[in-house]
């Protein structure tokens, strides 16, 4: 059987919530799902798929490292061999509120395994969404599922359920 590894944070809020969805839409693979400070990132190594999902925060608090826990998690990452393990991202944030910055967390996560013999897959149509910029596009499409729980929230089920579905097929669960 196949090892997935969800990862996630910030914890107890709308990031946590949708981790779950995507867990529920995996639970017959029996995906791992680990907030940052919970994983062990030796054991990623050995995983086929992880998926990766966040919230959009300031360019400080990736930066920093006395606010982000995602700032440790790739201090350690780099101690991790990868081996062509894929990769999915998905992200929230506010398309109204920051419409500049909409789901720009999910591209800082890619950098850091950019550096990585990893595979990324799960990328998501931008249509839909009424946003000025985004670091997490490429061409047309997100890098990853973009979910904006304070201004669309209707549309987030469908949006993961279709999601997962595309991930399945494009890693070969």
């Amino acid at each position: 059987m196949s090892k997935i590894a969800l990862i996630y944070w910030p914890r107890k809020g709308n990031v946590e919530k949708v981790a779950g969805m995507v867990a529920d839409g995996l639970d017959d693979l029996k995906p791992g799902v680990y907030a940052i400070s919970q994983v062990d990132l030796t054991a990623l190594a050995d995983h086929d798929l992880i998926i990766l999902g966040s919230s959009t925060v300031g360019a400080d608090n990736w930066e920093d490292s006395h606010r982000s826990r995602w700032y440790d998690f790739f201090k350690q990452l780099e101690n991790v061999r990868f081996k062509g393990q894929k990769i999915a991202f998905f992200g929230l944030g506010d398309q109204v509120l920051y419409p500049e910055h909409f789901v720009d967390g999910m591209m800082a996560i890619k950098k850091e395994f950019a550096r990585h013999d990893v595979e990324f897959i799960g990328k998501w149509p931008a249509q839909g969404y009424d946003f000025q910029e985004s670091a997490s596009l490429e061409g047309d499409d997100f890098i990853g599922l973009a979910v904006d729980e304070d201004q669309q929230p209707e549309l987030t089920k469908e949006r993961v359920d279709q999601w997962v579905a595309q991930v399945r097929k494009e890693s070969g669960l």
